[in-house]
This record gives C-alpha cells, structure tokens and sequence, in this order.
C-alpha cells in the first residue's frame, strides 16, 4: 500500500462552484474555454486573410452544433449502438441530454458520452454547409479553422481527466495516477498525454503558418499560399488521428466488445482519418508549389 504514496492521487471535485442552482463543471468549462480559444483564433485569421466579420460570426454556431450532434451520434453509434437503438426511449436519450430512471421518470444529466470521431465528421459537414450558405471557399474555411482545432482538442482532453474518464491501463511509470473514483490501481493518465500531443500540434501548425505567412502591401492582410489547398487540414487530422492510434494501447477499452478485437473502435476509426490526413497534406503541398 505505501507503494501506492509514489503515484498521483486523483480525485478532483467535478464541481468548480455553484451559481444558484446551477452547477458549473469542470468538463464543461473546459470544452467552452476550447471553444473560446478556437473562436478568437479564427477571427484573428479571418481578419488577416481579408474575409468580412459578417461571414465570421456564424461560423461558430455552425462548428458548436455540428461537433456537438457528431460527437453524441458518434459516441451512441458507434460504441453503443445496442442499448441507443433498443427502444424509443433511448433514442430520446442519444439526441437529448437525459437519462431515464429505474422508475420511469426522466433526469437531466447533461451529454454523458462523447467520440472525437462522430466530432470530427460533425464539424466538417457543419462547414461544409457553412461554406455552400456563405459563399466562403470550402478549404479556406477547412484550413483555417483546422490551425485552432488542436486548442479545442487539448480542453476536451483536460476535461476528461478532470472527470476521471477514458483512464489508461494499470502501469508503474512514475508519474501514473491513480484514479481514485475508479480504482486504486496506478494507470497511464492518458488524456493527459493527448491534452499535452495536441497542444504540441498546434505549435507545430501555428509555426508552420506564421512562417509561410506573406503580408499584403497594404500591410492590413496576411495571405498564405497553404490556405485553401486543403495543407493544414489534412495535417491536421493526420497527427492527431496517428497519435490516437497508437495512443489507444496505453487506454483501457470504453467498452465490453472492444476487449477481445486486435484493434479497438477508437484504432478502426482512426485509420480512415489518417489516410485522409496523408492525402491531403501531400496534396496541399502539391498544390502551393504549382500555384
């Protein structure tokens, strides 16, 4: 037992404070502050690149709603897929943040189950629409906001530490926590090892940007040649989704039926995204040296 004083114990409250009767969580917070920093990035850039705020503002609600339905029909669809298509009232639950009781009576509990995956075809099939309804070119929209998507990718990942959840497999590397909430074995704390990789991934993208940044005569816009051949798009999904793969053996399975597969879901689902990713990243750059 005195073993376990090596570790780090975790077991933070899931509570930051209390406003009335409204309870302000630590996973919620988090994925606003990711949403916050994606905004403001990609207003900064928007800007630099000369597109009119009015074009801007409702970008954000098409990327808040699209990485939000993915993100649940992700989650309910591909690991759940049994108990969410099983009756009528689950399927209410899969699109509203309730939970039915033993007894019937319906609870708020808020989005219990996210999958980055369902996030990520969310949100590009958000702009996708957002590009047709406003006229902004597709892969100047996917580029742009591909740089800010790191940011929000680091919070969620954070606030999934905060929650004690997707906990990695037991281990007896010095700086493992142990999540008391769940077990008083010492794990790989593997959000915090992807909180960390995404937000080393947007430097490398933010870098890359900065560097290839031309600024007009005027002075007031700054055009980069990678913007629009789809570059930081598919680098983008390409690091974070090869991470994710090979990150995935330090993680416990989410669910029952991933323990027996060679490969889990969040690998299967990864290995799409990472050829896209290549694709897309050699192609970008094809296409910047042609132009």
């Amino acid at each position: 037992m005195n073993s376990l004083l090596l570790y780090i114990l975790w077991n933070p409250d899931l509570i930051i404070c209390h406003i009335g009767p409204l309870a302000i969580r630590w996973y919620s917070t988090c994925w606003l502050l990711g949403l916050l920093g994606c905004y403001l990035l990609v207003k900064y850039l928007y800007r630099k690149q000369g597109i009119a705020d009015e074009k801007f503002e409702p970008l954000f609600l098409y990327c808040f709603v699209g990485i939000l339905i993915g993100a649940r029909l992700g989650h309910c669809l591909f690991y759940e897929p049994t108990y969410f298509l099983s009756s009528w009232q689950h399927m209410v639950e899969m699109v509203l943040p309730v939970r039915q009781g033993l007894d019937g009576s319906w609870h708020f509990t808020g989005y219990e189950g996210l999958a980055s995956h369902g996030g990520t075809i969310g949100i590009i099939l958000a702009l996708l629409l957002y590009s047709r309804n406003l006229k902004v070119g597709i892969w100047t929209v996917l580029d742009t906001v591909s740089i800010s998507v790191p940011i929000c990718a680091c919070f969620i990942r954070l606030g999934n530490l905060m929650n004690s959840e997707i906990i990695g497999k037991p281990t007896d590397v010095p700086w493992a926590f142990i999540f008391e909430r769940v077990d008083n074995l010492p794990r790989h704390p593997g959000q915090l090892y992807e909180a960390i990789a995404y937000a080393c991934f947007f430097i490398v993208l933010w870098t890359i940007y900065r560097k290839t940044c031309v600024t007009s005569p005027n002075g007031k816009q700054k055009k980069n040649p990678l913007i629009g051949t789809g570059f930081y798009f598919g680098l983008d999904i390409l690091l974070i989704f090869t991470f994710r793969f090979f990150i995935e053996y330090t993680k416990e399975v989410q669910e029952a039926f991933e323990a027996g597969m060679p490969l889990d879901m969040g690998q299967l689902l990864s290995i799409p995204f990472i050829l896209l990713g290549a694709y897309y990243t050699w192609h970008g750059l094809k296409k910047a040296k042609q132009a």
